[in-house]
């Protein structure tokens, strides 16, 4: 009877690992990985608004509106707890990626603006900040790759067969992902309407001889 334990306990090991289970662990941690640089990469941008928006303030005060958007954006995104449980949670994931697009929009917002004060774009605060704002953003892009990449290897598993028999067994589900933006907008195919064909321009009536003049011989 003790020589049939290990032997059951082996047999086990070798039926999850060719059924998904081990891939669905290693997939896991890299997704925790990937979305751990994500968090990093975002924590890191919003560093940068409050010396951002002070260092605009103070070139253009009067601008009270986009600074107050860039502040409000910043205070959403504060206020999301950005826990690593997050990534099961597909509500919580959108408010997230909501929060965090609101910010994006704002900062470009606020960039336009700083294009009309000749004086803000000379201050070499305002240059070294927007300097690591460009950089943030670069790997802010790089970071969702590798989560989405992530994220997508993971699913394709949980997914196919006969790996999803052993996710069911689990509880083990598809995690979601970033999307585009404007995605509905993308979708949606320009209306074109072919109902009302042209009009052809009116004939230009040929003018008439004038009284007494001679008809023109062919």
């Amino acid at each position: 009877m003790r020589l049939r334990i290990p032997a059951i306990f082996a047999l086990l090991a070798v039926l999850l690992s060719g059924c998904g289970y081990n891939t669905f662990q290693t997939g896991d941690e890299a997704i925790k990985s990937a979305w751990s640089e994500v968090l990093n990469q975002y924590q890191r941008r919003a560093d940068l608004v409050p010396n951002l928006v002070g260092t605009v303030k103070g070139y253009a005060s009067h601008e009270k509106d986009v600074l107050t958007q860039v502040t409000q954006a910043r205070a959403q995104v504060g206020a999301i707890q950005a826990t690593p449980e997050l990534v099961n949670n597909p509500e919580a994931f959108a408010k997230f990626q909501q929060a965090q697009a609101g910010l994006s929009s704002a900062l470009s917002r606020l960039l336009v603006v700083a294009e009309n004060y000749p004086q803000l774009k000379a201050d070499a605060a305002f240059r070294d900040l927007q300097a690591q704002l460009e950089g943030t953003e670069n790997r802010i892009t790089v970071a969702r790759n590798r989560y989405i990449k992530a994220v997508e290897g993971y699913n394709v598993s949980v997914r196919t067969f006969p790996n999803n028999l052993t996710a069911m067994m689990f509880g083990y589900t598809v995690k979601p992902n970033f999307s585009v933006d404007n995605e509905k907008a993308i979708s949606t195919a320009p209306k074109v309407d072919f109902s009302a064909a042209p009009q052809p321009p009116p004939a230009t009536a040929r003018p008439s001889p004038a009284a007494g003049s001679p008809a023109p011989s062919y």
